[in-house]
């Protein structure tokens, strides 16, 4: 595995190579103090930061590529020490781990950066921007052996553990099916892009773009609406798949699909669909048979008889009858079914109430319990929402090799991984190895 040692104290956005890394030693913190540096701390930055400290972290030090967005962090957190470059604070010695905020197409670097350097990692859904940096996340995670979890708070829910419950226990029989809609649309059509824009002299421009592709500053993507952009984003599909498919992952036990397919309104080289569907089909796994997983954002639905029409769900499909949930409600359809009583006598296999997501965290940190949205987990979960992406901006299906990370198609393959610009390729560079363990 060489070639993964980067030297943050060197690597200047100037730099022309990276050189190895002399590297510290972080322990694990005394039991009673868990001390967390956030990068990105406004917009979804600011609800972590509200969470950490109930949660039993001490945020000790923040960072945003735009100062005039901090205030509200200063004031919450006095004390912590602020910068505009994740790679400073990446080099102070007094944090145990590290919380990625930031917009998807800066995730991996900050989040690769500070795995090497020994430190814990939740990182924002999705977990990175292209397949490969997903993968090679999770793969980092497993060598430096860190905790790690993922944003999908809506996975600590007491409804999701219960449905999940019942799946698993068979309470709608061999499920074959899986259907997921989301309303919101991350859609470009329409959208006018600002130009001749200066950017605030708060933010470092140059900073926030970080390893995409180099435009000119535009208020049309900085701060907010970015998703919509591919140079920065991944539409619907990669904003709330990772809430929503994460019911049927960890209910089915799902991994890696073996082939897949989209379609969705006209491709825009630059901008996300207003309208996607993706289908994804799993292999038969332990005593689960085969699985066809399909995903409708943009006002999209499936057309399954019996289905409630509500605006956000997952459907499970099984021999006995259906199961119909979102975050917060959950029924056996078709309506009337005896399948709600039947499910009082099942043996169920209990899956205790979560004590916090972001407490799962800083427990895990300590060394009490584990994170249940770990990078070993949610590494898959991002890799399926990400390869649907790449599906719909190919316009072609096709059969997916996970262990080798190659599709069957040349024009999806070039999907899989992105162009970093200099000198942020340096980073990408010396991960590369870690894409394929």
């Amino acid at each position: 595995m060489s070639g993964l040692n980067l030297n943050r104290r060197t690597f200047l956005l100037g730099a022309a190579a990276a050189v190895p890394l002399v590297r510290a030693t972080y322990g694990y913190p005394a039991a009673e103090q868990v001390r967390l540096g956030v990068i990105g701390v406004a917009g979804r930055g600011g609800n972590n930061l509200a969470e950490l400290e109930p949660a039993g972290g001490t945020v000790v030090a923040l960072c945003d590529v735009d100062t005039g967005r901090c205030g509200q962090a200063q004031k919450q957190f006095p004390n912590a020490t602020l910068d505009q470059d994740f790679r400073k604070l990446l080099d102070r010695k007094n944090i145990d781990g590290v919380v990625i905020s930031t917009p998807d197409h800066t995730h991996f670097p900050a989040a690769a950066l500070g795995l090497d350097s020994d430190r814990h990692v939740y990182c924002e859904k999705p977990l990175a921007h292209t397949v490969e940096e997903t993968r090679i996340l999770r793969n980092l995670a497993r060598m430096k052996k860190r905790v790690t979890q993922m944003g999908t708070q809506i996975h600590a829910t007491s409804n999701y553990r219960r449905v999940a419950e019942l799946i698993k226990a068979g309470a709608i029989g061999d499920v074959t099916e899986a259907h997921v809609w989301c309303a919101k649309s991350w859609g470009g059509k329409g959208v006018s892009t600002k130009t001749g824009e200066k950017p605030p002299a708060s933010l470092d421009y140059d900073l926030w773009i970080g390893p995409s592709k180099e435009v000119p500053y535009s208020s049309s993507w900085v701060p907010f609406n970015w998703r919509r952009y591919w140079n920065f984003g991944a539409g619907t599909l990669g904003d709330m798949g990772c809430h929503f498919i994460d019911l049927t992952f960890w209910s089915l036990d799902l991994d890696f699909p073996k082939k897949v397919s989209a379609e969705g309104t006209p491709v825009d080289a630059e901008t996300a669909a207003d309208e996607l569907t993706a289908n994804w089909h799993f292999a038969a796994k332990g005593k689960r048979g085969p699985v066809k997983l399909s995903w409708y954002d943009g006002g999209r639905k499936p057309a399954i008889k019996g289905a409630l029409p509500w605006d956000n769900g997952v459907l499970f499909v099984g021999s006995k009858g259906m199961l119909q949930a979102d975050y917060n409600r959950r029924v056996f359809l078709p309506e009337g079914t005896d399948l709600a009583e039947s499910a009082k006598s099942l043996k169920i296999d209990p899956i205790a109430d979560s004590i916090g997501h972001h407490k799962e965290f800083v427990e895990a940190i300590k060394g009490n319990g584990k994170t249940l949205c770990n990078f070993d987990y949610s590494g898959p979960l991002t890799e399926t929402v990400l390869l649907g992406v790449a599906a719909y901006r190919a316009g072609k299906e096709f059969e997916w090799n996970a262990p080798t990370l190659t599709a069957s198609e040349p024009a999806v393959q070039a999907f899989i991984s992105k162009q970093y610009r200099a000198p942020w390729d340096k980073i990408l560079a010396g991960f590369k190895n870690a894409a394929i363990a």
